[in-house]
Formats: structure tokens, sequence, C-alpha cells
């Protein structure tokens, strides 16, 4: 979900910049985590931010994730998988993202899990963790930090994923 259909990033530079009144740049190095770019005594505050009740309950949506979506839902069986375990307080916010924002993926086509391993033909991912061991086709979803990444078919956009897989 983070990353490629929720803006968790986003988020964070809103919380941020609340909450220290220093803009951070929007602009963001290749390769590097969102906490490589704030002053190193605050570099956990990432980790505060998503470990705390509603981090991911108001998720800006990724651009055309929606659409693209729901027709890729015409042609294959589409499941959303997300790490949710990671932060147990994502688990209701995630669920309740879900509902609102993507209420045509039902409720048994939603896997949250530790782990992604899964058996499927194609993954949309932005971590390439998720990759290993996969035998099925990865697509690695642009994000800030994979940005220095060259072995994986990358999609920028999901017009992108759209153009490949529709």
């Amino acid at each position: 979900m983070d990353e490629v259909i929720a803006d968790a990033v986003g988020k964070f530079i809103k919380l941020y910049n609340r909450d220290y009144n220093v803009p951070l740049d929007l602009k963001i190095d290749a390769g590097n985590e969102i906490y490589h770019h704030v002053p190193q005594e605050v570099n956990q505050k990432w980790f505060e931010y998503i470990n705390e009740p509603g981090f991911f309950r108001d998720l800006e949506v990724i651009d055309d994730s929606q659409r693209v979506i729901k027709a890729l839902q015409q042609k294959y069986d589409v499941y959303i998988v997300s790490a949710a375990m990671e932060f147990r307080n994502s688990l209701v916010d995630k669920y309740d993202w879900m509902a609102e924002h993507f209420p045509f993926i039902d409720w048994q086509h939603i896997m949250f899990c530790g782990n992604k391993i899964v058996n499927v033909d194609i993954i949309i991912d932005d971590r390439i963790k998720n990759f290993v061991n996969f035998d099925g086709r990865p697509l690695l979803f642009t994000s800030p930090h994979n940005l220095l990444i060259t072995e994986y078919e990358r999609v920028n956009t999901w017009e992108e994923v759209a153009g490949l897989l529709l």
C-alpha cells in the first residue's frame, strides 16, 4: 500500500513541517529514505509518526491508482498486500482507508501480513525486499528510496502500470 497506492512520505512531510516549522524539501535525493533529510537529532521522528494511531488513516491516494486498479480487476484477480504487522496501529487505519478509497476491493482481497510471501503472477511494490524469492513479474513502483535501483522493471506512475498490464 504505502508509496504505491498511499502517500506515506507526503504525510510525514506535512507532520514534520507542522512540528518543526522548517519546510522539508520535497525533492528527496535518490536512494535515500525520508528520515535522511531531517536533522540527525530528529531523524527518529519518522518512526514515531508511523507508530502513532491514525497515521495511516488519512494518507493521500497515489494519483490514478483507484482508476487503474479498478480496470485491472476486469482482467486480473487483484489483491492488496501490505506489511501492516510492522506497525501494529496501522491495521485498523489501513483497513478503514482501503474501505474508503478502494471500496471496490473486497475485504477477502486485502492481506495484512509480516513478510509479503505471495504466490502471484505480478507484484507491484516499492521495496525490492519483497521481490526476494518471488517467481513472478516484479514491477518496482518508483519512490525516492529506490531511484538508484536498476535491476527491476520500473513503473513511475499508475498510467505506466495501465500501459503495461491493460
